[in-house]
């Protein structure tokens, strides 16, 4: 059972209390969904997107807020568009009926109340949690059996590096205990005969300029708190300097070669599974057009 009081809102870890009548609160939300598109992926996990897709939902608004995020003009601009829960159970319908591997709702923290009300009825395709790892225990545990697929960050095991630049000190602890928990509601993950993921989590981590240290720190711990063959890792080195980023050097420049080689040497080394992203990837271009297509 999830506790949610749209005039005191504690979704999230900020526990701001946020008057989401008003549009309160660190998300600066609505208690009704806001989105900004939904429309088949091709550019997440290849077991996430398969041949056909992934049936991509991004919800506008975001309690984290990242100097640095490529999604700007819908988590900190607030670009989007109310709809009800209703109209958000058909675009999963619209999703499905095009071929959609699963249903993956993005940056979703906020709205779990909306997510429960709309998965009331089971679908008939995986539900994907793609957050930011800043995420309550207590509502993730609300969620079980309704989400099949976690795809959490990881974005800092080090306070001050979640502090500077997310202005959550409490990040690494908060991301550990979430992730942990995804873990425990889905066990170790499971790929169907095509290669399409049906339960699990896939563990990513956004690799950051001069943080070669830290996204070791990440792949390290993943490596030591789950058994082989429990979680995918996900190695991204998409990074563009966005947003705020001109101003936290050494964010304001594009990553170097030898930190992209140097991360997936070492994730090669520690033996984990999963997925390194090209170094091409980091390119304006591959950001989502927040078009309201779909919506």
């Amino acid at each position: 059972m999830l506790e949610f009081d749209p005039q005191h809102c504690t979704l999230c870890p900020r526990q701001c209390r946020g008057d989401r009548t008003r549009r309160g609160g660190r998300c600066r939300m609505p208690a009704e969904p806001v989105l900004a598109r939904a429309a088949l992926h091709q550019w997440e996990e290849p077991p996430l997107s398969g041949t056909r897709g992934a049936g991509t939902v991004f919800f506008s608004g975001c309690s984290l807020g990242c100097v640095f995020c490529q999604n700007e003009a819908i988590s900190q601009c607030d670009f989007g568009q109310p709809v009800s829960v209703s109209r958000l159970w058909e675009i999963f319908q619209e999703l499905i009926g095009a071929g959609a591997h699963n249903i993956d709702l993005v940056n979703p923290t906020h709205y779990a109340h909306v997510v429960l009300e709309a998965l009331e009825e089971p679908l008939p395709v995986p539900v994907v949690w793609n957050s930011g790892g800043y995420d309550k225990v207590e509502t993730l545990r609300a969620l079980e059996g309704k989400v099949q697929i976690y795809l959490p960050d990881f974005k800092y095991p080090d306070v001050q590096g979640a502090e500077r630049y997310s202005g959550a000190a409490d990040y690494p602890e908060t991301a550990k205990a979430a992730i942990q928990e995804m873990v425990r509601q889905t066990g170790p993950y499971v790929l169907d005969g095509d290669g399409i993921l049906r339960r699990g989590v896939i563990l990513r981590h956004l690799l950051l300029p001069g943080r070669l240290k830290q996204a070791k720190e990440v792949m390290d711990w993943a490596a030591s708190a789950f058994p082989p063959k429990t979680i995918l890792f996900s190695l991204m080195s998409q990074y563009t300097p966005w947003g705020r980023a001109a101003q936290f050097p050494p964010l304001d420049r594009p990553l170097r070669r030898g930190e992209c080689r140097g991360a997936a040497a070492y994730l090669a080394n520690l033996g984990l599974e999963g997925f390194v992203q090209e170094e091409s990837a980091a390119r304006a271009e591959y950001i989502p057009a927040f078009d309201l297509t779909g919506v």
